[in-house]
């Protein structure tokens, strides 16, 4: 698997590459497998594919403080990053994984990956929900996938030093709940991993075999997302 470890420098072309990394590889031709870790340089809402923006984020705090909202293209629910928070993505190949087709399947496969390399720094956590990770019943990575014929990316977040107030005020209420919340407030429901960045980037690398880098990226279809989609209003505040 080659690892692609970037940070661009605006938010938007951030959420652009992951969807960038799949079409390409859909498009066809010779293509590896590939997992991208990056972290943002200023806080962002990312809200999923489906959500309500005016539910699931406080647009007025956000607007207030200069933070981008910006929609991906895979589903699940609004969540906050920034610095602290470790982003993964991981494009996998159908062809060479069919077990994947099946999303339980894919969710487990990841989440394995995920929890093996937290062991590696002695951090025993438990997969609860659909595919979120925790530490005492309480929340530090949510995950997200899109699938296409051929290809599938898996992308999530990692809690470590992150400001759980500040994700707290750009929020709202999520519409869905899993069972294990308990209809806990943000504050009281999410945490942050005992390790830095860095240190959990480098056991995400290895647990993945992540060790010869991806020296061409999409770069000409990212900015063209950029400037179709991801820079849209009708996009970004669909629903």
């Amino acid at each position: 698997m080659k690892l692609l470890e970037l940070t661009l420098e605006h938010p938007r072309e951030n959420i652009a590459l992951d969807e960038a990394l799949l079409e390409s590889a859909e498009a066809g031709g010779e293509h590896s497998e590939v997992l991208r870790i990056w972290e943002p340089d200023s806080p962002i809402v990312v809200i999923g594919r489906s959500s309500p923006i005016k539910t699931e984020v406080d647009l007025d705090f956000c607007a207030a403080n200069q933070i981008e909202v910006i929609r991906r293209s895979s589903g699940g629910q609004s969540i906050v990053t920034g610095p602290g928070c470790l982003m993964y993505a991981v494009l996998l190949d159908y062809r060479e994984r069919p077990e994947l087709r099946m999303l339980e399947e894919a969710h487990q496969f990841v989440m394995d990956k995920m929890q093996a390399a937290l062991q590696s720094l002695k951090i025993e956590s438990k997969m609860e929900g659909t595919c979120d990770l925790t530490l005492g019943g309480r929340k530090f990575s949510g995950n997200a996938l899109r699938c296409k014929r051929d290809w599938m990316i898996y992308h999530g977040t990692m809690l470590c030093d992150f400001d759980l107030e500040l994700l707290a005020k750009c929020l709202g209420k999520p519409i869905r709940q899993p069972e294990y919340r308990g209809q806990r407030d943000h504050q009281e429901f999410l945490t942050q991993l005992p390790t830095s960045t860095r240190e959990l980037a480098d056991a995400i690398k290895q647990q993945w075999n992540a060790d010869e880098v991806l020296k061409e990226w999409p770069r000409e279809l990212t900015k063209q997302l950029v400037a179709e989609k991801y820079s849209q209003h009708d996009w970004n505040y669909k629903i």
